[in-house]
């Protein structure tokens, strides 16, 4: 069976303070061997890690769980923030996963798998990020923006306008544009993932969680989590990315978190989903070595 053509892992969900979550889980846990949780990015789900999933399930014990505020999860009207996916992680790994585990995450599921690995070392066995998100100590206060840069990030905060903007994007054939530009494989950008992002956009509270990205400070700086990291860490580059300059990135991660493996990928910014069998094996292998 391709990769492409597997079918949805078998789902569930966990009530997390009073919030409805839900997580897919496949795969045995195997002594000696970590689980993997997969962390998806802004706008995605667990159906972004069908093939990892898929992929992986054959020698971990692999889950998959929906953010608060995505995918299948609860949409409540709250601050969104790296501190409260770190908490629902952590509490994920203690409560349901039971085990020490690798977590895994892309683009903003990323920096919410570093901040569960800066903070929660006893239940992490490492962390794997692929073109992560978060800010650097550095890029906290920019220049002050000036003229039409200044009028959009104020007009952005108003919620008539970030509805307007939400509606906008959520679109199907927007949703296709934008993967097609994010994607070095663009036969990976199928109907079918079109429509597993679209499809959670139509929940009641989607377009507040969309409208938080302008109102919620960025988070803690990917520098001082990196300095509390005392976990393996392999980061994974998509080089296609045209949304990071990945090696500038990457070398800020490298400079300080120096025993980090680090790969650069002939992929786009979800090189899970972009280059699957590629991103598998190189999990797989490291996974294999924290045994």
């Amino acid at each position: 069976m391709q990769l492409t053509d597997s079918p949805p892992a078998a789902g569930a969900y966990w009530t997390w303070q009073g919030h409805s979550i839900y997580y897919t889980q496949a795969g045995q846990s195997r002594p000696g061997r970590p689980a993997l949780l997969l962390a998806h990015g802004f706008g995605a789900s667990t159906d972004h890690w069908r093939k990892t999933i898929a992929g992986l399930q054959g020698e971990f014990s692999v889950w998959a769980i929906d953010l608060l505020g995505f995918g299948r999860s609860s949409k409540p009207n709250l601050a969104y923030s790296g501190d409260l996916w770190r908490r629902q992680l952590t509490d994920f790994i203690q409560q349901v996963v039971g085990e020490r585990t690798v977590v895994v995450g892309n683009s903003l599921g990323g920096y919410a798998a570093l901040c569960v690995g800066a903070d929660a070392p006893e239940s992490v066995a490492g962390v794997i990020l692929l073109n992560s998100a978060g800010p650097f100590s550095d890029q906290l206060h920019p220049k002050q923006p000036q003229g039409i840069q200044k009028f959009f990030q104020t007009v952005l905060r108003q919620p008539w306008a970030s509805s307007l903007l939400f509606q906008f994007v959520r679109r199907r054939s927007n949703i296709r544009k934008t993967l097609l530009k994010v994607y070095v494989n663009r036969e990976a950008v199928t109907e079918r993932l079109v429509e597993e992002i679209y499809r959670p956009s139509c929940d009641p509270g989607a377009a507040e969680v969309f409208a938080s990205v302008f109102k919620t400070p960025q988070g803690e700086p990917v520098d001082r989590l990196l300095a509390r990291l005392r976990v393996p860490l392999l980061t994974l580059w998509g080089e296609g990315d045209p949304w990071m300059k990945v090696r500038e990135r990457g070398a800020k991660f490298r400079q300080h978190y120096p025993q980090l493996e680090e790969r650069y990928l002939d992929s786009g910014h979800c090189p899970h989903d972009d280059t699957p069998e590629l991103v598998n094996d190189l999990i797989r292998q490291w996974a294999l070595t924290l045994t």
